[in-house]
């Protein structure tokens, strides 16, 4: 059993926000697979699928981003899974608009809802795939700048990185973090 759980908050008003991007990848990774999104007896909604290498689930917390370690502890406590089983989805804005990038553990990276798994989970060892969303903004406006949706130019790189992230979760739900990583070594070749 494979997780998926994208870091997002709930709600209309966010939907289609940068902080949101764990989301709307999981949106589009579930709509590929024509998997509904139900509601769990835990502070998330779930999807569930099977792979003939592994079952697995996409999970988007209703705890909203600076609490996702709740819902990620719930997870895990749930499924009985191992900490390299569990990819964490995530925008993030040290990374240029439309750039993927996977970490096999690490720090937050000023990301709160990172820093709330970590301390949720007591762990930083587990992967996560980052969407890059820029960084464009002034001091002081960057939670302004998270929860403000996406310019139509914008949406549009994020998509193109969304069809190659979409490859990497078919990848990690195959074959877990190697093969994810592997796979995101030939895309990333010129």
């Amino acid at each position: 059993m494979r997780i998926v759980f994208g870091i997002g908050n709930p709600g209309n008003r966010y939907s289609q926000t940068r902080h949101n991007s764990g989301f709307l990848l999981l949106d589009k990774y579930a709509q590929k697979n024509s998997l509904p999104f139900l509601a769990s007896k835990n502070d998330y909604y779930i999807a569930e699928g099977k792979t003939a290498q592994s079952g697995f689930s996409l999970i988007k917390p209703t705890t909203f981003v600076n609490n996702s370690g709740i819902a990620a502890l719930q997870v895990v406590e749930e499924y009985n899974i191992p900490i390299t089983d569990f990819l964490v989805v995530a925008d993030d804005i040290n990374l240029e608009t439309g750039k993927v990038r996977i970490r096999v553990g690490g720090g937050d990276g000023g990301h709160n809802g990172l820093n709330s798994i970590i301390y949720h989970l007591n762990s930083d060892d587990f992967p996560r795939l980052r969407i890059g969303i820029g960084d464009n903004f002034g001091k002081g406006e960057m939670a302004d700048y998270v929860l403000s949706s996406f310019s139509n130019d914008e949406f549009t790189i994020i998509s193109g990185a969304f069809n190659e992230a979409v490859l990497l979760i078919d990848e990690f739900i195959q074959g877990g973090i190697k093969q994810m990583l592997d796979a995101n070594s030939k895309l990333s070749k010129p």
